[in-house]
């Protein structure tokens, strides 16, 4: 349609050009032809005139350019006002099509992939990376078919000198020959603090892409004058005599008396993305009263168990760990105890007992504490929970957390002992009433029912309960089904659905 148009545009100023040079020739015929009535045949001057020189008339024409139209951050629902723009997928002077993807925003509950409404061309970006897009507000001006003004062929010169400073400022996202450099948010994020340009560092991974381990080389390597780009070393140390054996043994030097090193400043850092999520939840959560139960499991039974089940799911290409094993449990438990798996409205005035057990697993990301659940647990086997576990972990580590998967939870688990620590004191994720943070396991001695010392892996776990609504006899019911479920593993077959 848009060659249609600009054939029609082109053969109309054609036809305007020839009509505007037909009357321009007829003027000047009839201005001779009055002259010569006026001086007659006889060449004698009855009038004296002056026939005015006649100048041809133009049309100004120029190419049929674009209309530029500013692409606007739609509302993404869930009360979110403002966003951080974590990568974009384009830059200026790229050609869009529709459902194209322009960026990744993060919010304080969900990272999302903004698409383009419209085909054309990107004219100007108007956010850094980890700039602050509000909502209602501009993120890209897309050129688009239509017509334009003069002022408008300015503004695409200035659009074009923009692009050459903002591709400058991008170098550390973007390579020399325009090419996206591969590389996670974090990584990104660890170039940024360092002041590296991530095209100087080579990405031996697929593609390219850089890994955290590069970054730390290459500072590593420019702390030893060692170029990680090129290879280039500092000259080598002249090599040192020999030591001579009638040499005297050096005295023993005084001790050197080191000065502090110097204290950095400091400096302020915003609260944004999931920080800032965090900020907003534990703030509500201070209004709950919170109730804790500790206990520990003898999971002997469960670690010799799991070794056969993790053979089993390499076949199937899962990754099997004991957190699919502690969600199940916790949902059949659930089942005996639903006031567990509720939550209080807003007037603090009526329990709302969910029916799904969207249970959410606590996860350490580049992003922060993030959140992610389950949904239906009680639904689901263990091996497709551990499936699912799987999926989210990826999503996680890649920053790629949606709004589907951080809401709607009703109970959560948190496995700290992952990174090491017993016990806990976990705070309850509003509006759920029940948190649980899991310990890690140890191998310690234990006495049997015999009364002889045998080894035996104990495992800690620490309950949050809301107190208004949860009792602390609830809660200790709650956790012994669980742990029974845990010490015994068969026993939940004959719960399962």
């Amino acid at each position: 349609m848009a060659t249609i148009s600009t054939r029609l545009v082109n053969s109309s100023i054609r036809k305007l050009r020839l009509v505007a040079c037909g009357v321009a020739k007829r003027r000047l015929y009839q201005t001779v032809s009055a002259a010569s009535h006026i001086t007659g045949s006889g060449g004698e001057n009855k009038q004296k005139f002056r026939p005015t020189t006649l100048q041809p008339r133009y049309f100004q024409t120029s190419s049929a350019l674009q209309d530029v139209v500013q692409f606007k951050l739609s509302d993404i629902g869930e009360g979110i006002r403002e966003v951080i723009i974590k990568e974009w997928y384009v830059s200026e002077g790229d050609k869009v099509a529709q459902f194209d993807s322009i960026c990744e925003v993060q919010s304080d509950k969900a990272s999302v992939t903004i698409t383009s409404r419209y085909d054309g061309i990107i004219k100007k970006l108007h956010y850094e990376v980890d700039g602050t897009a509000l909502v209602g507000e501009a993120l890209v001006d897309i050129e688009t078919e239509g017509t334009t003004s003069h002022k408008q062929e300015e503004d695409v010169e200035v659009d074009i000198s923009s692009k050459e400073l903002r591709l400058e400022d991008h170098s550390m996202q973007m390579t020399t020959s325009g090419r996206k450099v591969l590389a996670t948010p974090a990584v990104r994020r660890l170039a940024m603090e360092n002041k590296i340009h991530l095209k100087d560092v080579e990405g031996p991974g697929k593609d390219g892409r850089i890994l955290k381990e590069d970054i730390t080389r290459y500072i590593e390597s420019l702390d030893h004058g060692v170029s990680a780009f090129t290879g280039k070393q500092a000259a080598p140390q002249a090599p040192t005599s020999p030591p001579q054996a009638d040499r005297a043994p050096a005295p023993t030097p005084p001790p050197v008396l080191r000065t502090p090193a110097p204290v950095g400043k400091d400096y302020t850092q915003p609260i944004k993305g999931m920080q800032k999520a965090m900020v907003k939840t534990m703030s509500m959560a201070l209004k709950i009263p919170h109730f804790g139960y500790y206990d520990e499991i003898d999971v002997t039974t469960l670690v010799n168990l799991r070794k056969d089940l993790k053979k089993v799911a390499e076949k199937r290409g899962i990754k099997f760990s004991y957190m699919p094993v502690f969600i199940k449990a916790a949902s059949l438990a659930l089942s005996q105890f639903p006031i567990l798996n509720s939550s209080i409205d807003d007037k603090v005035e009526n329990i709302i007992v969910k029916a799904s057990h969207n249970i959410g697993v606590a996860m350490d990301t580049a992003d922060g504490l993030t959140v992610p659940n389950i949904k239906n647990v009680q639904s689901q086997s263990i091996f497709e929970l551990a499936a699912e576990l799987n999926r989210l972990q990826q999503l996680g580590s890649a920053g790629k957390l949606g709004t589907a998967e951080l809401t709607g939870g009703t109970f959560s688990l948190s496995n700290i002992g992952s990174i090491g620590g017993t016990y806990a004191r976990p705070v309850i994720l509003p509006p759920e009433v029940a948190i649980g943070a899991i310990g890690r396991i140890q191998a310690v001695p234990r006495f049997d029912r015999d009364g002889n010392v045998r080894k035996a892996h104990i495992m800690q776990v620490s309950w949050s309960a809301d107190h208004r609504i949860i009792d602390g006899a609830t809660m200790a019911r709650f956790s012994n089904l669980w742990k029974m479920y845990l010490e015994n593993p068969t026993t939940m077959i004959l719960d399962l659905k």
